[in-house]
């Protein structure tokens, strides 16, 4: 059985590289401008542009949800935002949730930030929520995150054809699962 005070508790977790802390006020204007980044709104197949005002909404109500759990990535020990991620779809009866990840440029990819970030929130997601699955959506062209979920363990379990069309050009979504058994063998745990 879950435990959903997990999800209300918005915890900060600590790895070697990066810190992942409840989304807030204070990480409004990095939210906003990684949602301008062209780059960054082609791989999470984000068409529509956010203002300012309902990027400052949604960091002020992460807190008030207790459904799901959004935390902002910062690196350490230089303190910057470099991204953000989310546990949520919650469902209880089949102890299962959907993982989302954005990184908010380009220069932070490849030097392993979502990696850690990633293995910190499913620990946390199989320890203390006490989930079974954890599944996400990655377009087929993302090949570095593609590669970054694997070595967490995910399972592509499926394929959403054309499921984007994005400057003219249609592209298929991979849905990426894992199992607790299947996270704890690839982190060794």
């Amino acid at each position: 059985m879950i435990d959903l005070s997990a999800l209300r508790e918005k915890p900060t977790l600590a790895g070697e590289r990066v810190r992942l802390v409840p989304l807030s006020e204070e990480h409004v204007d990095d939210l906003y401008a990684s949602a301008q980044d062209d780059e960054i709104r082609r791989l999470t197949g984000t068409h529509r542009r956010i203002g300012y005002a309902e990027a400052a909404e949604w960091c002020a109500t992460r807190s008030d949800r207790p459904d799901r759990l959004d935390l902002a990535i910062i690196a350490h020990p230089e303190g910057r935002y470099v991204g953000e991620l989310a546990l949520k779809d919650l469902d209880p009866d089949n102890e299962t949730a959907s993982y989302r990840i954005s990184l908010s440029a380009i220069e932070f990819t490849g030097q392993g930030l979502g990696r850690e970030a990633t293995r910190l929130l499913l620990e946390y997601a199989f320890d203390r929520v006490r989930l079974h699955r954890v599944w996400l959506e990655v377009y087929a062209f993302n090949m570095r995150a593609i590669a970054v979920y694997r070595s967490c363990g995910f399972a592509v379990e499926g394929r959403l054809r054309d499921a984007l069309l994005w400057e003219g050009r249609r592209h298929d979504a991979l849905i990426m699962g894992v199992l607790e058994n299947d996270f704890r063998k690839t982190s060794g745990l």
